[in-house]
């Protein structure tokens, strides 16, 4: 004979568990059975660990439901998000850099928010169903459990077109701008190359497609003096407020007068300026209206990504072929004493240690993760991108989040 583990319910004839519960007919006469009496072969009796099982989940679904999911996913949504956008961006910039070279427009997608929200449901149902009179093979007890949860992630993208394009690609960057960023600790050489047209006439590198012409000898010498006079302190700043507004005036700290005299001295040997002036007022434009004013003729962004492309290394054949612009080393830009700002270099085999790549036009182009002057010139460029984005004008949708 079987060994069986009794299971007593009082006026219940059969307990439906899940698991396949085995079950024997109970004798109807037998309708109460106290907690704890001995077994016999009559009543409900059920063999097996099924119903421990059950109960088992069951708690544990109950359990479950009782916990709160939201503080534990803060620091793995930040992170992961946060990577997931940087990354993005990297790939966007450098995908728009190849596409300028290759006379394509460029087309930025901004993602203007990203929220996701988590929800998670348990539910327990019992059912019971009785005959009258009590059958042994009608009389059911059920319980049920149920879990949900849903990860529900909503990211909204804003084109940057219309009046936001015009302000971000096309306005040029105001002169005092780059004096600030020049405050900041970036490079003289690496602002004045890669943002401004010319200074007091004298003109840069331009690869544009049409106007190109090579920089003047003039150009580098005062973007080369201006930078070791940086390096060794002697560049100052400071903004006045005038009737038409603010402006920005350079100056050269008296301290500035021992190592870098003769740098000083070739400046405004150059520039046609005269220290002993003390100061000098930075205005935007081709020629300087004294020989206390020093004009800038800045770029745009759209200008910057055009010039900087140039200096991406294209299939040789795609250049003879006039599917892309003739670039840096095609056009003799070293001659004139200026290095390339930054190596992207080409290949049709993806790059093992990158730290950016992007596939188009079944080529890869990539920045070597070891290059870590490119690497700071293509950070430079996200970093001035984002100070000329303008978000004027732009209305963002109108979101509505379940709460519960």
């Amino acid at each position: 004979m079987d060994r069986w583990r009794p299971a007593r319910l009082s006026g219940i004839g059969l307990i439906a568990l899940p698991g396949g519960c085995a079950t024997r007919p109970v004798n109807p006469a037998i309708t109460q059975v106290e907690p704890g009496t001995g077994c016999r072969d009559e009543g409900l009796q059920v063999r097996g660990k099924a119903p421990c099982r059950a109960f088992a989940a069951l708690a544990a679904l109950l359990v479950v439901g009782c916990t709160t999911i939201g503080p534990a996913t803060i620091p793995r949504d930040r992170f992961d998000y946060a990577a997931a956008i940087s990354d993005s961006w990297k790939n966007q910039m450098l995908l728009n850099l190849v596409k300028a070279r290759y006379g394509d427009a460029p087309v930025f997608l901004d993602i203007a928010s990203a929220i996701n929200s988590y929800s998670i449901e348990t539910d327990v149902s019992v059912a019971a169903g009785f005959q009258t009179p009590l059958a042994s093979n009608a009389n059911t007890l059920g319980l049920g459990a149920g879990s949900k949860f849903t990860d529900r992630p909503t990211i909204t993208y804003s084109p940057l077109i219309g009046e936001k394009f015009s302000k971000s690609l096309m306005t040029p960057i105001p002169p005092g701008a780059l004096l600030a960023l020049m405050q900041t600790g970036w490079k003289s050489e690496l602002l004045l190359r890669c943002c401004v047209h010319s200074i007091n006439g004298f003109q840069n590198l331009s690869q544009r497609s049409m106007g190109g012409h090579p920089a003047d000898a003039e150009f580098a010498r005062i973007i080369g003096a201006l930078d070791r006079i940086q390096q060794a302190g002697g560049l100052g700043m400071r903004v006045v407020r005038e009737k038409e507004g603010s402006g920005t005036v350079l100056f050269f700290p008296p301290r500035a007068a021992g190592p870098s005299s003769a740098d000083i001295a070739e400046v405004e040997q150059l520039l046609g300026i005269k220290v002993k002036a003390g100061e000098f007022r930075v205005t935007y434009g081709t020629v300087p209206r004294g020989d206390q004013e020093i004009a800038i003729l800045t770029r745009s962004m759209l200008e910057i990504l055009i010039d900087m492309a140039s200096y991406i290394d294209v299939p040789a054949a795609h250049v003879a072929e006039h599917r892309a612009a003739p670039g840096f080393a095609d056009t003799g830009g070293a001659s004139g004493g200026l290095k390339p700002l930054i190596r992207v270099y080409s290949g049709t085999e993806r790059p093992g240690d990158a730290f950016v790549a992007i596939r188009y036009r079944d080529t890869w182009f990539w920045i070597d993760d070891r290059d870590l002057p490119s690497k700071s010139v293509f950070s430079f460029l996200m970093f001035l991108f984002t100070l000329t984005e303008s978000g004027g004008g732009q209305v963002s949708p109108v979101l509505t989040v379940p709460a519960g």
